[in-house]
């Protein structure tokens, strides 16, 4: 259809309008150029850019230094030569590259910046100690060919406790051979290598060698390919990264305990020592009990888990579990009410009992389930709250860094708390204080007087520590430790960190009850980690009884609750190696309902509808 002169004349206008509408709505960096049809048509530049060739070398930033290396060469040489004129204490393990933690022998293709990650590191630890392991696996291989090692737990004062398999336990002189071995391999550095092998491919090679362990966690790994470890004549896989040599692994040593052999390996803190070895028989019965629970219920190792949850099993390992703990909790009590039996020798009842363990060990449930226990025998419990003697806030030490030490136990009013105990078990009236935790004062509480037939239970992180209760003679209390002491091994040669465990239930709980998200968490617990190093561990052998919080089936449990809240973690914050760390781990662990845990579970009290959460000790 033809338009007419005045339609023409609108169009062209509305063109022209629009072209001006166009031009004037250009960004800035486009209006010094002729715009031709949405297009720059021109721009004056400097004349700076020419045709060049590709690089034959890469830049790596590490600290506040730059570092040319050839194109395709091993970070790990990088990372020497930013070290060479100062030797490091702490021996670099791996790197992070984009926030991600990376093995030493990672290529390096393109300009990055490096950080390196030490053996005092979190990573850098858990880096050294595996390695270690390969080491002692090799050199076992080379002295005693048919003989199988299982690394069972860790110990606290830096060792792993070990078990021959399909061998008598070594001897003194076949350590020393054993040992010899290793430091010969170390001296020859050895490279550690990996390559990608397929899930079947594994399964068939660890069939083949016997290890039924690592064929039932592999049975349901879902991965196309993982990494497989080499050295010398040993192939194995290990669930994280090692160093690349022998060389790096200097520190160790070998010893006899109880019916098997220690691993030893230099704590994060100090990088070039080793720990003396504390002998712990309470420890040591923790994990004889653990191993005949796991036998009973046929879990050895987190395939045989799985497989529980597959066919179906998990309700009876979940109650058979939730029984042992009951059990036990039960067999404490009755520590305590036997002191009670004799009416003529009052002076010997147990009337103080202390609960002490490390963060996210369920200490607040396993109180309460005590006290109901004791309340079975016709004694009552009372908890007193060592929050309440904090000092003023103006009178509480600061740490190395000018922050209050709330867990120093220089921050609790000492005599106050030792007077009020004494005169309790008196009989006296006592008026208790009340810790203002806004005002950071101290101001008068409940005024209590205890029973005959009462208990003071006093939860928190210093009850193992003698300088808390000075005014109670020992034989009136009962000392108890309690934290996730053993757990489920992937297999027979990856270990399941009971830390891990607790920052699983941590981050579950933090959330749940105090609105933290998981990097919240994650960001905490290095200081966590730290005021239990510094307050907790160096007393758990003061303890009279030790009670292992851990659940065979809990990891199931806890991964629906915790993957998500790792999963919002973004790649550009300081808690995201971590949580990829985590999530790794996790993704190895089928899931269970966790509408199948007891309402007065432990671990009800880290993914929520604890029914003991209104239950009160008074």
């Amino acid at each position: 259809m033809k338009q007419s002169p005045s339609q023409k004349e609108q169009n062209q206008t509305g063109a022209k309008n629009g072209l001006a509408n166009s031009a004037e709505s250009m960004p800035r960096w486009m209006s010094n150029g002729q715009v031709r049809n949405g297009w720059i048509a021109e721009r004056t530049l400097p004349d700076r850019v020419v045709t060049g060739k590709k690089r034959q070398t890469v830049q790596v930033y590490i600290g506040d230094t730059y570092y040319a290396g050839p194109l395709g060469a091993p970070v790990e040489e990088f990372v020497w030569a930013a070290v060479a004129d100062t030797p490091p204490v702490s021996p670099p393990m791996a790197v992070l590259l984009n926030n991600r933690l990376r093995e030493l022998t990672t290529p390096i293709w393109e300009d990055t910046s490096a950080q390196i990650v030490p053996m005092s590191d979190p990573d850098g630890g858990r880096i050294y100690r595996r390695s270690l392991t390969l080491l002692l696996l090799a050199a076992a291989k080379r002295v005693f060919p048919q003989m199988a090692i299982a690394i069972e737990h860790s110990l606290p004062f830096g060792a792993y406790y070990c078990t021959p398999v399909g061998h008598p336990s070594l001897t003194l002189a076949e350590l020393e051979r054993l040992q010899r071995e290793m430091e010969k391999m170390v001296a020859e550095d050895l490279p550690i290598t990996c390559r990608r092998a397929s899930v079947e491919e594994m399964v068939s090679f660890f069939a083949a060698s016997g290890d039924e362990s690592k064929v039932s966690l592999l049975a349901h790994r879902h991965a196309e390919d993982l990494s497989i470890y080499t050295l010398d004549s040993v192939q194995n896989y290990f669930h994280g990264y090692m160093v690349p040599s022998t060389g790096y692994l200097r520190w160790f040593g070998l010893a006899v305990y109880g019916r098997g052999f220690l691993l030893r390996f230099p704590r994060r803190q100090q990088p070039n020592e080793l720990q003396p070895i504390l002998p712990s028989t309470a420890l040591e019965n923790v994990f004889q009990e653990y191993g005949e629970w796991m036998a009973r219920m046929g879990l050895q190792n987190l395939g045989s888990l799985n497989n529980a949850i597959v066919q179906g099993n998990i309700s009876e390992a979940i109650l058979i579990s939730e029984a042992l703990h009951e059990r036990r909790i039960a067999h404490i009590s009755g520590l305590v009410a036997k002191t009670w039996e004799d009416v003529n020798a009052a002076h010997r009842r147990i009337r103080v009992v202390l609960i002490a363990g490390p963060s996210s060990s369920g200490k607040t449930t396993f109180a309460k389930r005590l006290g109901i226990q004791l309340l079975s025998h016709g004694i009552r419990p009372y908890a007193l709250s060592l929050d309440n003697y904090f000092v003023n806030r103006t009178e509480t030490p600061l740490d190395e860094v000018g922050n209050y030490d709330f867990e120093s136990i220089a921050a609790l009013n000492l005599p106050l708390l030792n007077d009020h105990l004494a005169r309790l078990l008196a009989g006296e009236e006592v008026t208790m204080p009340s810790y203002n935790f806004k005002t950071g004062e101290s101001e008068v509480g409940e005024t209590v007087r205890l029973e005959a037939n009462q208990v003071l239970i006093l939860e928190g992180i210093h009850g193992l520590n003698p300088a808390l209760t000075t005014a109670i003679p020992p034989e009136s209390t009962l000392r108890v430790y309690v934290s996730v002491l053993t757990h489920l091994n992937m297999d027979r040669h990856n270990r399941v960190s009971t830390a891990d465990v607790r920052l699983l239930r941590r981050i579950a709980r933090d959330h749940s009850s105090r609105g933290y998200s998981a990097a919240d968490t994650i960001g905490r617990w290095a200081s966590v980690r730290r005021g239990e190093e510094r307050y907790i561990f160096p007393f758990q052998n003061n303890a009279d009884v030790m009670f292992n919080s851990a659940l065979l089936y809990e990891l199931a449990v806890l991964r629906d609750v915790v993957e998500p809240l790792l999963l919002r973690i973004e790649w550009d914050t300081p808690g995201y190696v971590e949580a990829r760390r985590l999530l790794a781990f996790l993704r190895w662990v089928r899931t269970a309902d966790a509408e199948l845990v007891p309402d007065n579970s432990i671990i009800r009290e880290f993914i929520g509808n604890s029914i003991l959460r209104s239950f009160s000790l008074a």
